[in-house]
């Protein structure tokens, strides 16, 4: 018997280099629904790659923008999913669709906008598009049921994106999730606009028959792509120690605040015993006054002791940063070039990661703060983000410069050390200091070097 026509496709933009989940449980709620779908992944595919009747017969095409690099892209293929797709509705589905739901409605001739726990608002407005019937889709949608679990069906394959490098060898990996929102308001963070502080657990026999799937799929080891892995510490280890009894070679990562790690510290053992190569966190600063007005619930003290928490069971620190923020000075974004080169973090963190600027979406916590109000500069909408300025210019032309030097390195293949020491003498040359050189790294410690993901993007 012939498969059902696709009467949705689903169009992923980019997932930080991973096979994308939002698609994936946007699918399964669709399929359990009787609707078929098909599916493009942007970031390895290219939109003619589905064939032009698929595009055609579509009722409805949603696109998946849980990130703003996403939402970008969606806007530039916008028109071309317009005219690939004529007869069909358009939708914007994710975190940054939500927070950006005027701005997509008016300008960029989207029928509907939906974030959040927004599955059964893309089922309905499926459902309304099929029927050819008219219907609306809340903004933010947070029900109480458990996420889907994943249909991966359709998606490329695992080998087609970002591997884990470690050990002198690469492996296949796989997103999965244990939890979606955060009990934290961090106030840059587009989850809490979104979420509330308020959480949603995925129960641990629905993250196991995930991890069956892609362990089927090749994956070797896995990604909890949770905002937080320890907002709850006793289902993530659930999870884990599952994981860990049915697939005892299997590796993974997470992310985990700051505090969590100092909070949970009596875990850590278990979890690197468990598999965890390594965590990511949002250190985001070293300086404790941009950390107090960001509410990160921790201070540079606290970094340095959670780093050596980690190092003593066995984890390594890859901490995502946030170096360019109004409150960030020459002085303190060197102490943070000092911290990466005065220890083993040179081949922990990703040269990118010090050239990122605060973004402030619409409906940011951080917008209306007394100590963000007089920086900014107003919307730019074609951006999807509120400008603003540094009150120290020199800060400003420090952050083009080391987003030059980054984007060179990268586009040469160059080694991340050597684009580290570029960004060091773009700082010194900012701060009217001589160039100085980045301490070299021993041969024997390069064979060594900590595990990473290939794709150096974290959020």
């Amino acid at each position: 018997m012939n498969s059902p026509a696709p009467a949705v496709v689903l169009v992923s933009c980019y997932e930080l280099g991973r096979q994308p989940l939002a698609v994936a449980t946007a699918a399964r709620a669709l399929h359990d629904a009787g609707i078929a779908t098909a599916a493009v992944d942007l970031a390895c595919q290219r939109l003619e790659d589905l064939d032009a009747a698929t595009w055609a017969d579509a009722r409805l095409v949603a696109v998946s923008v849980p990130m703003h690099t996403a939402l970008r892209l969606a806007a530039r293929a916008i028109p071309r999913i317009r005219a690939l797709a004529p007869r069909a509705r358009l939708v914007l589905f994710g975190m940054y669709a939500g927070l950006n739901a005027t701005h997509l409605r008016s300008v960029h001739d989207v029928d509907a906008v939906t974030g959040g726990e927004c599955e059964p608002a893309l089922v309905e407005l499926a459902r309304a598009a099929i029927a050819g019937r008219p219907a609306e889709a809340p903004a933010i949608v947070l029900g109480r049921g458990a996420p889907p679990t994943p249909r991966r069906d359709g998606l490329p394959g695992l080998d087609r994106y970002a591997r884990l490098e470690f050990g002198g060898e690469t492996r296949t990996i796989a997103a999965v999730e244990t939890t979606r929102g955060c009990l934290h308001g961090c106030r840059h963070c587009p989850i809490p606009p979104v979420y509330g502080r308020r959480l949603f657990v995925v129960p641990v026999a629905a993250v196991l028959e995930d991890v069956r799937r892609v362990v089927s799929a090749g994956a070797r080891h896995l990604t909890f792509a949770d905002p937080d892995f320890l907002n709850g510490p006793a289902h993530a280890l659930r999870v884990a120690r599952a994981i860990r009894r049915e697939f005892p070679e299997m590796t993974f990562d997470a992310t985990i605040k700051i505090e969590h790690l100092l909070r949970h510290r009596a875990i850590l053992r278990e979890l690197a015993a468990l598999g965890c190569l390594f965590v990511v966190s949002a250190v985001e600063s070293l300086h404790d006054d941009v950390l107090e007005v960001l509410d990160k619930g921790h201070t540079a003290a606290d970094v340095f002791e959670a780093d050596q928490l980690l190092a003593d069971a066995g984890i390594a620190l890859r901490p995502s940063l946030m170096p360019f923020s109004p409150w960030e000075t020459l002085p303190s974004y060197g102490r943070i070039l000092d911290w990466i080169e005065n220890g083993d973090r040179l081949d922990r963190i990703d040269p990118v990661q010090l050239s990122i600027r605060l973004l402030v979406p619409p409906g940011s916590w951080l917008e209306s703060h007394p100590r963000m109000t007089p920086h900014l500069r107003g919307s730019d909408a074609q951006a999807f983000q509120i400008r603003w300025e540094h009150p120290d210019p020199a800060m400003d032309r420090l952050h083009v410069a080391v987003a030059a030097v980054v984007a060179e390195g990268a586009r040469r293949e160059e080694d991340p050390r050597q684009t580290l020491a570029r960004i060091r003498a773009a700082w010194c040359a900012a701060s009217g200091r001589p160039a100085v050189a980045v301490s070299t790294v021993p041969p024997a410690r390069l064979q060594r070097r900590p595990p990473r993901i290939t794709e150096p993007w974290f959020c």
